[in-house]
């Protein structure tokens, strides 16, 4: 995905305030306050390419004042004194404000990030659902009674949360990625202190009046906005910080992970994608066209699970390659506000660069341009490139092995099962895979032996908050979402409980 520290990809937008514009807080423990230094920075809209909003530019000063405040509710106050079923409560009441109040925010978020507002408008209202299972799972962690070889002593583990947790998300979904870390967070009893995207801070600033609407008490949600060096760095350095979680590209994760390291911080990184979407001569392959085109060409691209790689059973590649050829002629570019649209604007000036210098590199190393691979400078912003498909690819070439992170697919031919899941697996990658069969056996071959988190047979792209997302490889470290995830944010401690003294033993004086 992204390859800072900060959440985006490339450049940062400008740094001048705009009069007229709608000027947000950093939010603070319970309170929207402005940064210490006054600055402030504007946020475009990618499909008008004109600034709509002002953010405001935090200091490592705003960092520590978030993170003081996330240690203070963490260690005294009302939030440390909540039974886990309290704290469940606190979670359902927030669950019912975001039903409320879905819509808002995802008009907010289509505003800052481009996505198409039907599938935004429906990630959003998903959220409600998410919070509500992690307010059951709150006070369902249990510890374990353990058979102990010492008499007279009882041996017992429970979980304990780890304490403040700094998020960092990027702008291609802002609420979802973030509430992935943050609801089993506040589940396991954490306070956080998150910083979203420098180019997607205003969702995240609305969604922080919620937690004072649903009652959580003060520091136990902040958020500060900035660009990486001035936010990202000092947040993942504080000492306070237990742990990190992170959403974005390979080279920024490591770069944290290295940061966190130093202070012995544990992390839970959720990195790039190359994934392989696997078609076989038996599949339903009127289903299986769907599957790859939403895959891939869905949010533009703009998504870690995109099925990137196309790869084909030769005795079908030539004829599913050309149906796939005729529908994407039909997909529209457009307003993502329209219904009519299939593909929004790419997000950011930068990512938009790279995009487009992906397809030359693809084109100079060989693959054949059959689809797309052309800018679209008249639609809106001009922030627009057709859906492209690249066929005669070879695995090794860069188009096929690094995240393009836009909506360009490269297709590669197999021949039978061991030599699809030998060219799935020969990337530094492992977040998701797609496999399209009849076969039961076949399916259960492939997924058995694809190294990827994630494995989808004859559906791509389902995620659900009862089951855990998370990468192999350079995709990532830890899970999110599902009972897994709540384990991130807690430490076991083991207690060994003794009636009394024990008076046979020689150090204890009678």
């Amino acid at each position: 995905m992204d390859e800072t520290m900060s959440g985006n990809s490339g450049a940062q937008p400008a740094t001048h305030p705009v009069e007229g514009l709608r000027r947000y807080q950093l939010h603070i423990d319970g309170a929207s306050v402005a940064p210490e230094e006054g600055r402030y920075f504007a946020s475009e809209d990618p499909y008008t390419g004109r600034d709509w909003a002002l953010i405001p530019r935090a200091s490592g000063a705003d960092v520590d004042r978030a993170v003081r405040a996330a240690r203070r509710a963490f260690e005294s106050g009302a939030w440390p004194a909540l039974t886990a079923s309290q704290r469940g409560a606190l979670l359902r009441r927030l669950a019912e404000l975001i039903r409320e109040h879905a819509p808002r925010l995802a008009e907010i978020e289509r505003r800052d990030n481009g996505k198409l507002a039907a599938e935004v408008q429906t990630q959003v209202a998903y959220l409600s659902d998410y919070f509500h299972y992690y307010a059951g799972l709150a006070d369902k962690v249990q510890g374990s009674v353990i058979p102990s070889d010492k008499p007279g002593v009882l041996a017992y583990t429970r979980h304990e949360a780890k304490g403040v947790v700094a998020i960092i998300t990027p702008w291609n979904s802002p609420l979802t990625l973030t509430s992935w870390k943050l609801a089993p967070a506040l589940a396991a009893g954490c306070t956080v202190v998150i910083k979203p995207s420098e180019f997607t801070s205003a969702s995240m600033l609305e969604f922080a009046e919620l937690f004072v609407l649903a009652g959580f008490p003060p520091g136990v949600v902040n958020v500060v906005t900035g660009f990486g060096a001035e936010v990202g760095a000092p947040l993942v350095e504080h000492p306070d910080v237990a742990h990190v979680g992170f959403t974005g590209g390979e080279a920024a994760g490591q770069k944290i992970y290295e940061a966190a390291a130093r202070g012995l911080k544990t992390v839970t990184l959720e990195l790039g994608g190359k994934s392989p979407n696997i078609v076989f001569d038996d599949a339903d392959l009127d289903r299986a066209l769907l599957g790859v085109v939403s895959g891939i060409f869905a949010a533009a691209g703009q998504t870690c699970q995109a099925g990137s790689r196309l790869l084909v059973q030769r005795g079908i590649h030539d004829a599913f390659v050309a149906r796939l050829v005729e529908f994407v002629r039909d997909i529209r570019l457009g307003d993502p506000a329209d219904p009519a649209t299939h593909i929004g604007p790419i997000a950011t000036p930068a990512q938009f660069d790279k995009v487009l210098s992906y397809i030359a590199v693809a084109k100079a190393e060989g693959a054949r341009c059959v689809a797309g691979g052309r800018a679209r400078p008249d639609i809106g912003s001009g922030r627009f490139v057709e859906p492209t498909i690249f066929v005669d690819v070879d695995n090794r070439m860069r188009i096929a092995q690094e995240e393009v992170f836009g909506p360009v697919l490269s297709v590669i031919a197999f021949d039978d099962e061991e030599h699809a899941v030998r060219i799935a697996n020969d990337v530094q990658f492992g977040l998701a895979a797609g496999v399209w069969t009849a076969s039961l056996q076949r399916a259960l071959y492939v997924t058995e032996r694809v190294k990827a988190g994630t494995v989808w047979v004859n559906n791509y792209r389902a995620t659900s908050y009862t089951s855990p997302f998370g990468g192999f490889k350079r995709s990532g470290i830890g899970r999110e979402s599902g009972v897994d995830a709540i384990q991130e944010y807690l430490e076991t401690k083991c207690v060994w409980l003794s009636p009394g003294l024990d008076v046979s033993n020689p150090f204890i004086r009678r």
